[in-house]
């Protein structure tokens, strides 16, 4: 579905044009063409190959999606895959979005997203100074905006980490605790996911043999490549605080454990008691001494019983009971 088709010159945006126009308006000096889809059919990337003359396979890609976050070079056009992640209730969904960058044009094609960039626009046109760089500063301005977004999301992961911590000690609490555990950990490698990948290749614009298209906005891209790094610091954080945190987690589960097989052989001491006394005094042999006695059924309950108190006094002043 196509969300818009602009043309700017100079820096300032001369009309929305129909796609049969494209080619006219490419031909015009200092004038390049902004086009955005979404969930574009197959029919709308080969109109979009012809008129821009784009690479076959970088249009397979991007016609097919699920690529990993890139960023490839075909001749004067450069091709980049960033994914978004958006938060949608307690998870997170993964988008993508294509950006084919030229001489003279920007073609955006979001996949899977609900959120548009009808924001990016309206920001460079605010900045015809910048503007004026030309699509260089257009793949810029979408790959931040993206990244921008990933913030909220790690926010997200260390507030939830924090209310799982709180609750890390709760008594009962640690088959749920794992349970969210690992949910977050999914949560986190869906970002990295995002995030790792589009760190290197942004480093191509930055370090080395820069593409002759960002020339002069390195600046820019340097900017985004610090935000991944900041990002890709703060997962980090969060992966190990996660693997600490189950740990301690499966430590307290083996600590409940280890108490309630102390109650249970603290109490199993007590009642081999009893049943050593009785096994005893429960044999039928003839000659027993205290068979004949008036108070040896009393003495022998008396006996058990104190034993048995003892024990529960010394498993109680030691706190296994």
């Amino acid at each position: 579905m196509l969300i818009n088709c602009v043309a700017y010159q100079e820096g300032k945006k001369l009309s929305d044009i129909p796609i049969e126009d494209i080619s006219d308006y490419l031909d015009k000096p200092d004038c390049f063409v902004w086009v955005a889809l979404r969930d574009a059919t197959a029919e709308e990337m080969a109109k979009m190959q012809e008129e821009f003359n784009l690479h076959e396979l970088a249009v397979e890609d991007a016609a097919r999606g699920r690529q990993r976050p890139k960023v490839e070079e075909y001749g004067d056009c450069l091709f980049a895959v960033v994914h978004t992640v958006d938060i949608e209730g307690d998870g997170l969904t993964s988008g993508e979005v294509a950006i084919f960058a030229g001489p003279n044009y920007v073609l955006s094609v979001r996949r899977d997203s609900q959120q548009g960039f009808l924001g990016v626009r309206a920001r460079a046109e605010r900045e015809p100074h910048l503007l004026q760089m030309g699509s260089a500063f257009v793949l810029y301005a979408l790959m931040d905006a993206v990244v921008d977004r990933y913030f909220p999301v790690v926010d997200m992961l260390e507030s939830e980490l924090e209310t799982i911590e709180d609750r890390i000690f709760t008594h009962g609490a640690q088959r749920q605790n794992v349970e969210r555990l690992y949910q977050l950990k999914r949560k986190g490698l869906t970002l990295r996911h995002a995030v790792m990948p589009l760190l290197d290749a942004v480093g191509h614009f930055t370090n080395g043999r820069v593409p002759k298209l960002v020339e002069g906005t390195q600046d820019y891209f340097r900017d985004v490549q610090d935000h991944l790094i900041r990002i890709a610091s703060r997962l980090d954080a969060v992966r190990d605080t996660i693997a600490t945190a189950i740990q301690v987690n499966l430590s307290m589960v083996s600590i409940d454990e280890s108490e309630v097989n102390k109650r249970l052989a603290s109490w199993a001491a007590i009642f081999a008691v009893f049943t050593a006394f009785a096994g005893v005094w429960g044999m039928n042999f003839k000659y027993m001494p205290e068979l004949n006695w008036k108070w040896g059924y009393p003495m022998a309950l008396a006996i058990m019983v104190g034993v048995c108190g003892y024990l529960y006094r010394l498993f109680k002043k030691s706190g296994w009971l």
